[in-house]
């Protein structure tokens, strides 16, 4: 039988698109791995207090930091020179994004290649 006399709604799935979401989960899923083995238990540990994951949607990975309230929040931010630099080491081209469901503004977003700034803000004076 000729599969491309049939009509669309006649024709088997294309599985290529699930195959591409699966191998884009499990690449999300080892990215997350290794970040978080990569961090230094603090990290770790303030990580846990928070909903994580790593997206590779956008053209670049991110990292998505969901923040319980605004204390964790501050001390993720007060982090994020350290965790950037982590994530840094897994991927040359990355960023994150921390929220706070409490807030109601904009998120915080960097890419890991402007970390240098954030480690030195004297320059900026």
């Amino acid at each position: 039988m000729n599969l491309s006399s049939l009509p669309f709604e006649d024709l088997p799935p294309d599985t290529s698109g699930l195959e591409d979401t699966l191998q884009r989960l499990q690449l999300e899923e080892m990215l997350a791995k290794y970040f978080y083995d990569a961090c230094h238990p603090q990290q770790q540990a303030l990580l846990s207090n928070c909903e994580w994951y790593i997206t590779t949607y956008s053209e670049v990975p991110t990292l998505i930091i969901e923040c319980p309230d605004q204390i964790i929040n501050w001390r993720v931010l007060k982090s994020l020179v350290t965790i950037g630099g982590v994530l840094k080491c897994i991927v040359k081209q990355g960023k994150i994004r921390v929220t706070s469901p409490a807030s109601k503004t904009a998120p915080f977003e960097m890419r890991v290649d402007e970390l240098p700034v954030y480690r030195y803000p004297d320059l900026l004076s």
